[in-house]
């Protein structure tokens, strides 16, 4: 309802201006300009996203002041505190960061963004930036052509910073002109009142553009030429901070809760940043002066000393609220709870899936990742069960042989309703959810896609084959013929020492101890062939067992050859591939069927 008011508002009062003087579209177009290069800059460094911002991100965030440094440095070469939210939100949607270290990147950010006012102010004004957009525009628009990525992201960048350049000289210029029709100042004063007045205007104008940057940038442009004082400017400046976190808040709305606590984070934290400026507004501005006086900075040089101001409050705030981070994300894990599911009978859903992890190919990766490895717990509950075993004595380092022993249930568990409830639905929204996220990626990138989506279809396929094997795993369980319970004992046995080899491979990062398990699974899942090794044959000719035993025993047998295939090539993907250091060569060095039927003629 609101969106569909707003956006008339907004054109009327657009109209309004543009008939009121004609010098305001002048305005009006340089903030235009100046968004649509924000838009450009950041679909440049999106292009640079999938390999060294998100590598860097990674191994920057281990502790509070790298995430702190991150988020500084970040916004700083990309000028876009908006961007480097997204990025965060994606990563925290991914699972790839926690949210103490998320909100230390917004810390950082924060006092990033406050280099955009010291370049406009100390650059963009003091030049004719205008004459550097163009030759920007023009290679910026023949290397977008180019069929490089690339080269793309590069020409994305000079045109983006083409047109925030060309934005800057029609804001500057407007409000020159502006001012000979209206003076803005007229309307300011001193005072609390005009303090909380401006203050709410700077959140507005923020909220309007979805760019704290482009609000200073309008901020500082119109006092240069005198249209606003520097008082007015200074409460314009908090408000623009604190409406920056609308951006946050919007782009969290289709994260998971991970992204929608982040986004309270930036939330508070801009709110009592602001809120100490204000309150102790005349100490700020007298620090403003004392370091501009140190610093060489001209008394009337108000752009300048705006970005002094801005960076003051910006850091105060950081080192305010550093104290309270873990208390903030205790507060904020309490009060912004995911439902959890507390029945049974309930449907399980996707955990990683949300449209912001989308943004970035890297982060759609690994959640797809995350959300495999969340259907396989889901699947090794069901198969443990569905073998009348115990998950925690799997889990445990109890003798397999005593594992087959203590039976889960005494009656079988419903694996069509398991199904349903925790599988089905999960690999639906993977196979979806893939689907959105190849149209972005790179043909390596798609492969890599395909092979976790064949994953997911193996997790199924082996939840599947252990329905089928369940009814007489729990027939022969005490049959009186202990020949065919021996074997159908070895067939939980050899499932159940998979099951823990897996379990432990995901808890590993050692590349030679997950091959080593590996290949022993797959030596292991032969041993298991009774059509292979001749042991179905040896137990018909010594009359052993019963025509109808042989056939059950033979059709049980195969399906528990297909649910170890299974899970093994899945845990190949998701346990080997996944690690990036070792994907080549955990190909070359998992031994193949090949090399499995020539270690077990040797034995």
């Amino acid at each position: 309802m609101l969106r569909r008011i707003f956006l008339p508002t907004i054109l009327i009062v657009l109209g309004y201006g543009f008939w009121m003087s004609p010098d305001f579209k002048e305005i009006a177009a340089g903030v235009a300009i100046f968004l649509f290069g924000m838009l450009s800059l950041e679909e440049g460094f999106k292009k640079f996203s999938g390999g060294l911002l998100e590598r860097i991100l990674q191994k920057s965030t281990d502790k509070l002041y790298k995430s702190i440094g991150f988020g500084i440095v970040a916004t700083t070469v990309m000028q876009s505190s908006s961007l480097v939210s997204v990025l965060t939100i994606s990563f925290l949607g991914a699972g790839l960061i926690g949210l103490a270290q998320g909100i230390g990147i917004v810390f950082g950010a924060n006092i990033g963004t406050t280099t955009g006012a010291w370049l406009v102010a100390g650059f963009g004004l003091k030049v004719n930036i205008a004459a550097y957009a163009m030759p920007m525009l023009v290679f910026g628009i023949i290397f977008i052509f180019q069929k490089s990525k690339s080269l793309k992201g590069i020409g994305y960048i000079l045109a983006g910073l083409g047109f925030l350049f060309l934005g800057i000289h029609y804001m500057k210029d407007g409000f020159e002109a502006f001012k000979s029709t209206i003076d803005l100042a007229a309307f300011g004063g001193v005072g609390l009142k005009y303090l909380f007045i401006f203050t709410g205007v700077g959140v507005f104008a923020t909220v309007v553009m979805q760019s704290s940057h482009a609000t200073l940038v309008l901020i500082i442009t119109a006092l240069s030429v005198g249209q606003i004082s520097y008082e007015n400017a200074l409460a314009l400046a908090i408000g623009a901070n604190v409406g920056t976190t609308i951006t946050a808040i919007i782009g969290a709305m289709s994260s998971n809760i991970v992204g929608k606590q982040l986004a309270g984070a930036h939330l508070i934290f801009n709110v009592v940043t602001g809120l100490i400026a204000i309150i102790f507004m005349h100490q700020i501005m007298w620090s403003v002066d004392e370091i501009s006086a140190f610093v060489g900075i001209a008394q009337d040089d108000y752009t300048l000393k705006l970005a002094v101001f801005h960076t003051i409050f910006n850091v105060i705030g950081v080192l305010v609220m550093i104290p309270f981070i873990n208390k903030l994300v205790v507060f904020l894990e309490k009060t912004l709870k995911s439902k959890e599911i507390k029945e049974i009978e309930s449907y399980d859903t996707a955990q990683f899936l949300n449209e912001s992890v989308l943004e970035i190919p890297t982060t759609a990766m690994s959640a797809i990742l995350r959300e495999t490895k969340h259907l396989y717990l889901n699947a090794f509950e069901i198969i443990t069960h569905g073998l009348n075993l115990k998950r925690g004595n799997i889990m445990s380092e109890m003798p397999l042989e005593a594992v087959v022993k203590d039976s889960f249930s005494s009656s079988a568990i419903d694996i069509n309703h398991f199904y349903d409830h925790r599988i089905k639905g999960i690999y639906g929204e993977i196979i979806d959810f893939a689907t959105l996220a190849q149209s972005e990626m790179l043909p390596e990138d798609i492969s890599r896609l395909y092979a976790l989506k064949l994953a997911s279809r193996d997790i199924v396929e082996a939840v599947k084959d252990t329905k089928h094997l369940q009814k007489n795993l729990l027939k022969y369980n005490n049959n009186l013929n202990r020949h065919i319970q021996e074997q159908y004992d070895g067939i939980k046995i050899g499932l159940a020492e998979l099951l823990r080899s897996i379990d432990r491979i995901s808890m590993m990062d050692d590349e030679a101890e997950i091959i080593v398990l590996l290949s022993k699974a797959k030596v292991h899942m032969q041993r298991y062939d009774i059509l292979a090794n001749g042991t179905l044959d040896n137990l018909i000719r010594k009359n052993l067992i019963t025509n109808e035993m042989a056939t059950s025993l033979m059709n049980d047998s195969s399906y528990a050859y297909e649910i170890s295939k299974h899970l093994i090539a899945m845990a190949e993907i998701i346990f080997i591939d996944s690690l990036g250091d070792i994907k080549n060569v955990g190909e070359d060095m998992i031994i193949s069927d090949e090399d499995v039927n020539t270690i077990l003629a040797k034995g």
